[in-house]
């Protein structure tokens, strides 16, 4: 049974660019990787020749929630030795100053830039949103995680990034993916350190992999996970 994640548009329509499930919007990389080294099936040594194509944990990453993209173009120019931002008529960009994380792992003593997002997003009861840079994907900027409870917050919500080069000079055009917005349902979790009982169960679950050439996790454990 699906839920529903709304996304509503700051100025009560769509524009050119709405957010998509992640699923429809899988990176050129991976479409273009095949599935197998040799280009075929082979046997044995099955699992050697399978590329990260048939990794479904990759997978799974890659279509996990939604895409938001970049409303405009952002020209980038290097200015005193700072990155320089200009946009057209639709404001993108605001910035904090570095102060207010300077022992961020991102930290480059440079003020932080951050996008604008212009949708909406709210989730049923119970549900919150993290909110990451679109896994593997080569991206010129990188956008600090967050989770937002967006069941009870739906006012807008702005994604802080860096470059990852503060010399970078460019374009970032608009239609860019900007940031990964995956809902998930809270629980309370509790650590607990496994013990014998465990052991054996992983150890049953080797035995199952081993029975198989290929797709084993895919046949064996995994379930579909779907965002439309």
């Amino acid at each position: 049974m699906f839920k529903d994640i709304k996304f509503t548009h700051m100025l009560g329509h769509n524009n050119l660019y709405p957010p998509k499930p992640a699923y429809k919007e899988i990176p050129n990389w991976y479409q273009k990787t095949e599935s197998y080294v040799s280009g075929k099936k082979e046997l044995p040594n099955a699992n050697i020749n399978e590329t990260i194509k048939k990794c479904v944990p990759v997978f799974d990453a890659i279509t996990a929630g939604y895409i938001l993209f970049t409303p405009t173009d952002l020209e980038v120019t290097n200015k005193n030795g700072m990155p320089y931002y200009q946009w057209p008529d639709t404001k993108i960009i605001e910035f904090h100053p570095s102060q207010q994380a300077p022992l961020h792992p991102l930290a480059n003593d440079l003020p932080y830039p951050k996008w604008i997002n212009p949708w909406i997003i709210e989730t049923p009861k119970g549900y919150s949103t993290l909110f990451i840079q679109p896994f593997h994907r080569n991206s010129i900027f990188t956008v600090m995680p967050a989770i937002v409870d967006t069941d009870s917050y739906t006012g807008l919500i702005n994604f802080p990034f860096v470059l990852n080069d503060a010399k970078w000079e460019g374009m970032i055009p608009a239609g860019t993916p900007m940031i990964q917005a995956i809902p998930f349902k809270r629980n309370k979790f509790k650590m607990k350190m496994g013990l014998e009982k465990e052991i054996k169960k992983s150890l049953y679950h080797g035995v199952y992999l081993r029975s198989l050439w290929r797709n084993k996790y895919k046949t064996l454990f995994w379930e579909r996970k779907e965002y439309r």
